[in-house]
């Protein structure tokens, strides 16, 4: 809950719900007390029939592994973030909420994690007093920045809206927009502003599209650690919404330049 901002009661449940209170054999032999796939996984493995015959799933060490993994997985999904905006020991709001992003397939599944948590009285855990990571929507969220008076930024700032995300200055740009315009308009060589942004070439802007004035930086803010990849994702992509170089991107995670991930892999960010 410290570490991920998770009701330690919905954790707890969630394991006790999904493991048979510890003695599923994915739990025994596999300290895997949520079910866990192995998707990009290169350790150990165990298999198990669930949806079909020998599926693969994660084997760990140690059972807190797999806690670690599974708060990962509900911090960093897109679909998943809406649920750090609730107040983090309002366990019937995530309960129900687990349900609607699509976590289970059980329609009684938020009754069945409540039932659990008032049973056990597992709600004692979330009366935490160390402090909680501010909520996905906070950390993300697009901070207006205004550049020390004097400098070339502070110049465009006056001009139009300019962001930061990882400490690096960026603009939102229009369709009617190129990076030679914006090249032109903003004091920077056309070779700059496409090396800001990772590119060799000029592509075609839509609007929306974040173009970063400053180079990008070799790893992501603090809090900010991986990024879950989603159907529609590429390296590129990501490293654009975190601003993090491609390279480094490509580095962190021990991948051939060029390759990408498929959907539900872990990137590294930090």
């Amino acid at each position: 809950m410290t570490n991920y901002g998770i009701p330690a009661s919905i954790t707890l449940a969630q394991a006790c719900l999904e493991s048979g209170d510890g003695n599923s054999r994915l739990a025994k032999e596999g300290n895997n007390h949520f079910g866990i796939k192995c998707h990009n996984w290169t350790g150990e493995t165990i298999t198990h029939d669930d949806d079909a015959r020998n599926e693969c799933f994660r084997k760990y060490r140690e059972a807190e592994e797999s806690f670690r993994d599974h708060s990962q997985f509900l911090r960093y999904r897109e679909r998943y973030k809406f649920l750090f905006d609730l107040d983090p020991k309002d366990y019937k709001g995530w309960a129900y909420g687990l349900s609607k992003a699509g976590y289970a397939t059980n329609p009684m599944y938020p009754q069945l994690l409540i039932k659990i948590i008032e049973e056990y009285g597992l709600d004692k855990y979330d009366n935490i007093t160390a402090e909680i990571p501010p909520p996905p929507s906070e950390i993300e969220k697009a901070e207006i920045y205004t550049p020390p008076a004097g400098t070339e930024l502070y110049g465009i700032s006056l001009e139009r809206s300019l962001y930061t995300r990882n400490g690096v200055a960026y603009i939102i740009a229009t369709s009617d927009e190129s990076y030679s315009s914006l090249a032109k308009e903003h004091k920077l060589f056309r070779s700059e502003i496409l090396r800001f942004n990772d590119l060799d070439k000029e592509i075609p802007i839509s609007d929306g599209t974040i173009v970063y004035l400053e180079k990008k930086k070799k790893k992501a803010e603090e809090m900010v650690e991986i990024h879950v990849t989603e159907q529609g994702d590429n390296m590129y992509s990501i490293s654009q919404k975190y601003a993090v170089r491609l390279k480094y991107l490509y580095s962190l995670n021990k991948m051939k330049p060029g390759t990408e991930p498929a959907p539900g892999e872990i990137i590294k960010l930090r």
